[in-house]
């Protein structure tokens, strides 16, 4: 008899609607043992108000002899009460946890041990290892069956190179598709231009540092791993086949990082010739990369909607993020969109070292002058494995804070300490005034800088006609370089019935 493993996707209770796209790290794990011969549950708990009572009642009548869990760093709450609520019912299984949150720690982690000064990362990574029996950092398609050994370690280290469970890009080709299957694939719901839409990673990890940015610690979301051209085709033809979707959107975090990313168009577009249909795609593009060759391509391939991380419209502010794009490469970037017939969602956000009332203002005169299709204005967040995080210091006699400096220009960056098991608020607010701020700079207040960011949201709104629309994709840098969560939607939370969970 098949051992059974059950992986559980907890809610993201801070997005809007958490049916818009399924986590796919989970799916490729799960792809994996399946392949080896395991039998996979999948408890997918996005979206589900009680979620605690369906993860006992679930745990109570498994038969899994283990369960494997994802989180990322907002996530994590709702993670930890999962775990209490299994754990009650089957004390005798092993609970592992993976994903971006225990990556992204246990990178902070190793930079505190190499300087010698164990601080707030070490702390979390030891609260982690007091809740679960196995943390794995970095790739999990190898490690899930080290974690699942009889005498598995307590932690599993597969976001070092060296490491034989780090993928290769060979490695990473010959992988089994993400097992959808497993997911209730017509409850999730995303549209690009009216095309019902999932989807799909033709690469892993972006090379760029900007310092608010998870995983530019962590090698195995910092080095870029590439899928062969016939593979992503491969995959985009079986989602078509078994799931009829002609919208796909590729979430990986640059696609024009690829070298081949204009082969990569012409074979989408060779398949939509095969298969007589038309596509409609999705993605994001690093700004000062894009060139007219990219844009034509990408528009023949079907995408109609590209999205680019510009972040900000003040000089200082760029340097002080270390984006490696001028404001003037930005602009660039979307008159080259333009000339293709493609529209540009800007993503955009406050709150880096040495934000000022200025460099908000001047960051609400671009996007004036740029005009970009759509925009999206987030207060930044400082996560584990951020450079924000990872480089900061404790701010001298003020308990709880931290202080990050950029030094080319001395400015600085304070943030609160988090309970990482127990806040989630803080990675995202509702765009429509419910932003909260857990850092603050020397010119702008927590308070102010929320303030600020609902001023810019309505005056750009407004001056540029971009109507407010709580079903767009509002995607972080986070979300595309280790945090990949859903996007913000029509409310859906929905109590689920015990008879609903099934007897098993």
């Amino acid at each position: 008899m098949k051992k059974t493993v059950c992986l559980v996707i907890p809610p993201s209770v801070f997005l809007l609607d958490e049916r818009v796209f399924m986590s796919l790290g989970v799916l490729k794990v799960a792809a994996a043992l399946e392949t080896a011969g395991w039998q996979v549950d999948l408890l997918d708990l996005s979206g589900i108000a009680n979620f605690e009572e369906v993860a006992a009642l679930y745990a109570a009548s498994s038969p899994a002899v283990a369960f494997g869990m994802t989180a990322t760093t907002p996530q994590l709450p709702a993670a930890a009460k999962i775990l209490r609520a299994m754990r009650d019912r089957r004390p005798e299984a092993r609970f592992v946890l993976g994903g971006p949150h225990v990556t992204l720690v246990n990178a902070a982690r190793k930079r505190e041990a190499a300087r010698g000064a164990p601080g707030r990362a070490t702390a979390a990574y030891d609260k982690l290892s007091g809740l679960f029996d196995v943390l794995v950092a970095g790739d999990g398609e190898e490690a899930v069956f080290t974690a699942l050994e009889k005498d598995a370690p307590p932690f599993i280290d597969a976001d070092e190179p060296r490491s034989p469970l780090f993928l290769s890009n060979e490695r990473l080709d010959a992988l089994p598709f993400p097992a959808r299957h497993l997911v209730d694939v017509a409850s999730y719901r995303y549209e690009i231009d009216g095309l019902r839409a999932l989807s799909l990673i033709a690469q892993l990890g972006c090379p760029f540092e900007c310092g608010f940015c998870g995983g530019r610690e962590s090698p195995s979301l910092r080095r870029v791993r590439m899928r062969s051209t016939a593979s992503v085709v491969e995959e985009m033809r079986r989602m078509h086949r078994d799931f009829g979707v002609r919208g796909f959107m590729l979430y990986d975090d640059e696609l024009n990082v690829n070298l081949k990313m204009i082969e990569l168009m012409e074979g989408i577009k060779a398949l939509q010739r095969e298969l007589g249909v038309e596509f409609r795609l999705r993605g994001f593009v690093k700004s000062q990369l894009f060139t007219d060759e990219q844009a034509r391509a990408m528009r023949e391939a079907g995408f109609r909607w590209i999205l680019t991380g510009f972040e900000s419209g003040s000089p200082r502010i760029l340097q002080n993020i270390n984006k490696r794009a001028t404001r003037e490469e930005n602009t660039r970037a979307l008159e080259t969109a333009r000339r293709h017939g493609l529209k540009v969602k800007a993503l955009m956000s406050i709150g880096h070292p040495g934000e000022s009332e200025q460099t908000v203002r001047e960051t609400r005169d671009w996007l004036m002058a740029a005009k970009p299709d759509d925009f999206d204005l987030t207060i930044i967040t400082t996560y584990p494995g951020t450079p924000y995080y990872d480089r900061a210091v404790p701010a001298p006699g003020k308990p709880g804070l931290w202080v990050y400096t950029f030094e080319k220009t001395g400015d600085r960056l304070f943030s609160r300490e988090v309970d990482y098991t127990q806040v989630a608020e803080y990675y995202k607010g509702d765009p429509d005034g419910g932003y909260q701020s857990y850092v603050h700079t020397d010119h702008l207040s927590e308070d102010r800088l929320v303030a600020l960011r609902d001023e810019v949201e309505r005056e750009v709104r407004g001056s540029l006609k971009i109507p407010f629309n709580p079903s767009r994709a509002a995607v972080r840098f986070e979300h595309s370089m280790g945090q990949p969560g859903v996007l913000p939607g029509s409310i859906l939370r929905r109590t689920v019935s015990p008879e609903e969970i099934g007897n098993r």
